[in-house]
């Protein structure tokens, strides 16, 4: 099984509609809410574009090198889903997903991730939320993918799910957890503690981008978070 099948697809049979991720940009002033069902689309989307598009097998690397995001965690829920290897490096990899302006040099396919809060595409060369539009929103992976393949640079996917549960555990991260995290999706650190920790924990996410420190308590507050992981 996947990152994503071990991970997110409990919680998403456990409750769609609950909140999985809410997203502030402090320096463009948004907020985005958006459920497990609908981060489960997107990932299902991404999944069925790397495959379908771009021929992306289990164990082959695919470069995510973007901010902490919502539209980010449909990018890595997708890439895990159909057995991509998560990296940082995109030397080699068959799809690297950059922001807007952002390059990757060495990889097959550039995909730009627009990062617009509400999902609007960025008119790029290959433009990520336009194109995974058409994909369908239910994906079903095509065989078993083993645990030994790699998930997240060199670890296997056995090794990333143990970790992320060590760490959900050691931060006290639980079902009725929700997360204030200003933490950068880094690998491998930042992706473990910020992203998958949460989701093995059964919690809910409360992400700050470009984070103003006077507006945390306020942050706090509104969202009734109850843990914080501080970058």
């Amino acid at each position: 099984m996947t990152v994503t099948e071990v991970l997110f697809t409990p919680l998403l049979a456990a409750g769609p509609g609950r909140p999985l991720i809410t997203h502030y940009d402090d320096a463009a002033g948004t907020r985005v809410e958006l459920s497990r069902a609908t981060i489960a689309n997107w990932a299902a989307k991404t999944a069925n574009w790397l495959r379908d598009e771009h021929d992306v097998e289990p164990g082959d690397p695919v470069a995510v090198l973007l901010p902490a995001h919502w539209q980010t965690a449909g990018v890595l829920l997708g890439a895990w889903w159909c057995g991509a290897a998560v990296t940082d490096d995109p030397a080699g990899a068959k799809v690297a997903f950059v922001a807007p302006g952002g390059e990757a040099p060495g990889a097959d396919v550039v995909a730009t991730v627009s990062l617009h809060p509400m999902g609007m595409g960025c008119g790029a060369p290959v433009d990520y939320v336009d194109e995974v539009r058409v994909f369908g929103d239910e994906f079903m992976p095509w065989a078993p993918v083993p645990g030994t393949t790699h998930a997240l640079g060199q670890s296997t996917v056995d090794e990333v799910v143990a970790e992320a549960k060590q760490r959900a555990e050691t931060l006290g991260i639980t079902a009725s957890s929700r997360v204030l995290s200003t933490v950068e999706w880094t690998h491998p650190d930042g992706l473990l503690n910020g992203l998958l920790a949460v989701l093995a924990g059964g919690g809910s996410l409360v992400q700050v981008s470009n984070a103003n420190p006077d507006a945390l308590p306020a942050r706090r507050a509104g969202e009734h978070t109850t843990l914080d992981l501080v970058g």
